[in-house]
């Protein structure tokens, strides 16, 4: 088998047929800022609200800005500033990136572990980005994936083989290309840097046999249901946080 139909394999073991999470991620994402176009249409944004909101609007619909999470307790922010994104394009490369990291991931690890790693890349990235520029409005998903590819880059190198220096690589690509994507269009390094060193330090230590994996299953399980309900809650503060203030 060639290079070519071995890379053409591997993109369609990318798919997101069987691979719940990032599904119900992605649906998230793109239903959040469905939202948040309409409500800028509302007020006669038009265009802009699609293509570059303002702070203001993204902040109203979930943006980190730490002032407001230091001085007003709105710690829901640290979540949900991963769902709310910056334009179409923005949304489009992150989505796309999801989609091409997280079914691999997910297949490999199960949804368990990789909502346990997206939630902990999340938090650290914004931490960064606290340490970074404090006073900034930052959004999107991408910290949470470079968490992922941070991840995938560590544990595929543990795996090694030829299987797994293949997936290693492949990621590591990824992390390349977003990296001079973020370059480009002035993206939150920060937070991508804090995500994928977040990440990779899971990834160095998280279970690789079968057997390791089965013994922290039940633990993997209990995280990751925490995770899911303070994502849950942090989104449901959105709107909560409109009729507080």
């Amino acid at each position: 088998m060639n290079a070519y139909h071995r890379k053409q394999q591997f993109f369609l073991k990318s798919s997101l047929r069987g691979n719940t999470l990032v599904q119900i991620l992605i649906y998230a994402n793109l239903i959040l800022f469905t939202l948040m176009v309409l409500h800028g249409t509302i007020l006669g944004f038009g265009m802009q609200a699609i293509m570059r909101p303002s702070p203001q609007l993204l902040v109203h619909w979930g943006g980190q800005y730490w002032p407001m999470v230091l001085e007003n307790g709105e710690w829901w922010r640290c979540i949900t500033y991963a769902f709310t994104h910056g334009g179409l394009i923005h949304l489009g490369f992150n989505m796309v990136v999801l989609y091409q990291v997280g079914p691999l991931l997910e297949s490999e690890i199960g949804w368990t572990r990789l909502l346990t790693v997206y939630t902990f890349a999340t938090l650290i990235a914004t931490v960064a980005g606290l340490f970074w520029h404090p006073v900034t409005v930052v959004i999107g998903a991408s910290g949470a994936i470079f968490g992922l590819i941070g991840f995938s880059v560590s544990y595929y190198h543990r795996v090694g083989g030829s299987i797994g220096i293949q997936r290693r690589n492949f990621m590591f690509q990824w992390a390349l290309m977003a990296f001079i994507f973020g370059f480009i269009v002035g993206a939150d390094n920060a937070a991508h840097f804090g995500g994928a060193i977040a990440g990779a330090a899971l990834g160095w230590f998280m279970p690789v046999s079968v057997r390791d994996q089965r013994k922290t299953e039940k633990l993997f399980k209990g995280i990751a249901i925490i995770c899911a309900l303070i994502t849950i809650v942090s989104i449901a503060f959105i709107p909560i946080s409109w009729f507080i203030s």
